[in-house]
């Protein structure tokens, strides 16, 4: 991997990408048979559906990796020592990188771009959901790698069993890094079981605060692209927080939400405000739980709060570190939110569904980190990479 050029990585990226296109009604139709043995009410239905379009934007988020300037190679410091030695600190590969995941075929093509990009070689676990796509997926990229003479093994599949899990999760020697992404069950599972190093992306209690100073109109059209866009990804809006004195304009910011239906737990004073205004079929009393879930469907937790700071205790004990917003005109309780939310990304004025390394920039992600230790947030080509220390000398010897 790493004696290919990044001119002949391009050059197999496109050619998959082609290959995605040309393979749809393979691709898909592996997709349907999955998608057969799947409850169409299941949250995780729509991260396991492929259609044509979405695989149209796989393939132009591969050729945009394959656009973007290579991770490897770079000198990120330099410096020569009082006795002549010269220093670089030069990117690299990690190596082999474990990716487990859930029903969302697109990983894969996401993982092994990426990773190809990037000079590692990938070992992919799948969910059973989705199986058969994936199966397909890979076939597709092995054909293409065959042909240019590249070893297909370099993205490799695993079965879709518990046991596979845990050869991964054991293969301290073989596989340099993990990453699961998905629910916060499967991301808790790798933590405590893993031997090898792991990096935490996936899980998203996500909160977005309307403030007193916020505008109605940016409001609703923020507050439901971050929920309805697509509710079964990590950067939907699980829990929307309004200042108290905003209360009379609750029933405008979840108007357009009536559109898809939007089951709301809402608490107490919001109770009040939204009865004749919102289906009380659609209309449940907040729970404890509520703010603390993922929904990854088609429902949202909403709770008065009295002050900014109260918002910000609230994120602290509820947020997972993905993705928060605030909704205001007032700069400095902008600033101020920025600052105390320990999260991934923090948005102002903006919705959480931004949240995506495509939409970043960065061609496509790997993930999104919620951890501190490394990588944080969208993780793409340079995420995964590492460095080593080139030394040169003159026959130097320590004292």
């Amino acid at each position: 991997m790493v004696l290919l050029t990044d001119q002949q990585r391009n050059e197999i990226l496109n050619a998959v990408a082609d290959a995605i296109i040309s393979n749809k009604e393979r691709i898909l139709a592996a997709n349907e048979k999955d998608l057969a043995k799947m409850d169409v009410k299941n949250p995780l239905y729509d991260r396991l559906q492929l259609t044509s379009k979405r695989l149209d934007d796989i393939a132009g988020d591969m050729r945009n990796v394959a656009s973007l300037p290579s991770p490897l190679g770079h000198v990120t410091n330099k410096k020569t020592l009082p006795n002549g030695l010269r220093l670089h600190r030069v990117s690299v590969p990690f190596g082999v990188i474990g990716m487990i995941y859930e029903a969302r075929p697109n990983v894969t093509f996401d993982v092994f771009s990426l990773c190809f990009k990037s000079g590692n070689a990938c070992v992919l676990k799948g969910g059973s959901d989705a199986d058969l796509s994936n199966q397909a997926a890979v076939q597709v990229i092995h054909e293409v790698l065959k042909q240019y003479g590249v070893n297909p093994d370099v993205v490799t599949l695993l079965p879709a069993t518990h046991e596979a899990t845990a050869e991964m999760l054991n293969a301290v020697g073989y596989v340099d890094l993990c990453i699961p992404r998905g629910g916060r069950r499967l991301i808790d599972f790798v933590r405590d079981t893993a031997r090898i190093p792991v990096i935490e992306t996936g899980a998203g209690v996500v909160n977005t605060y309307f403030d007193k100073d916020g505008d109605v109109e940016m409001g609703k059209a923020i507050i439901n692209n971050a929920k309805t866009r697509r509710v079964s990804v990590c950067n939907a809006l699980d829990c929307l927080l309004v200042h108290e004195s905003r209360l009379g304009d609750l029933a405008a910011l979840v108007k357009p939400l009536l559109d898809h239906k939007v089951t709301l737990y809402v608490d107490g004073p919001a109770y009040q405000l939204l009865e004749g205004h919102y289906p009380p079929i659609l209309l449940q009393p907040v729970t404890e739980e509520s703010y603390g879930t993922e929904f990854m469907d088609y429902k949202m937790a909403i709770r008065t709060v009295s002050s900014l700071e109260e918002a910000l205790d609230h994120i602290d004990r509820f947020g997972s570190g993905h993705s928060e917003a605030i909704i205001t005109q007032n700069e400095k309780a902008a600033r101020q939110f920025q600052q105390a939310v320990d999260a991934a990304c923090v948005y102002w004025n903006a919705p959480t569904s931004f949240t995506d390394g495509a939409q970043f920039g960065l061609g496509a992600e790997i993930g999104i980190s919620t951890q501190k230790l490394g990588p944080r947030g969208p993780m793409a080509l340079e995420e995964i990479t590492t460095y080593k220390w080139i030394i040169e000398g003159e026959g130097q010897t320590r004292p």
